[in-house]
């Protein structure tokens, strides 16, 4: 059986709980009306997350654009590809689901691609908050306080959207 690690941090979006195995970050949740998944557990870090959650208190801090921790994405092979795509994203960079659909090999499937999106267990890390709809517009966003998070994201990183 793999061990099970969580540790927390303190984001000027909120509580975020980082979950992980021996050798990589598993997921990370953004606090949501007040409560995080596992907060009836206590913490349990290691190294890879202590250095995830070293590198987002940089993130935040905006002294880093990229994150190297090692991270599983667990999900069916079409999640996976569109995460993939996600990790090439960088710092200040946004897509589309449009975008992301084409360069999965899956035109047409922009409402498939949000679901992926949306599904990605490690938020932030994974740039999800970096996909908008083909006008530049917010459609959604499945972390923390939805919307509003994604908001101080993008804003975070300068990334630009039509209103």
């Amino acid at each position: 059986m793999t061990n099970v690690f969580i540790t927390r941090l303190d984001s000027p979006i909120g509580r975020i709980e980082l979950v992980g195995d021996d050798a990589a970050v598993t997921g990370l949740s953004i606090e949501c009306e007040g409560a995080l998944p596992h907060d009836g557990e206590p913490e349990r870090s290691n190294d890879v997350l202590d250095d995830a959650r070293t590198q987002l208190r940089e993130y935040f801090a905006g002294a880093r654009t990229r994150f190297d921790v090692p991270v599983r994405l667990t999900g069916t092979p079409f999640q996976q590809a569109v995460w993939a795509e996600l990790e090439r994203l960088g710092w200040g960079e946004a897509t589309s689901y449009g975008a992301l659909a084409a360069a999965v090999g899956k035109p047409g499937s922009a409402r498939a691609i949000g679901g992926a999106v949306g599904a990605n267990p490690i938020p932030i890390i994974v740039g999800c908050h970096r996909v908008l709809a083909s006008d530049g517009r917010i459609t959604g966003y499945s972390g923390g306080d939805g919307i509003p998070t994604k908001l101080w994201l993008l804003g975070h990183e300068q990334i630009g959207f039509a209103a």
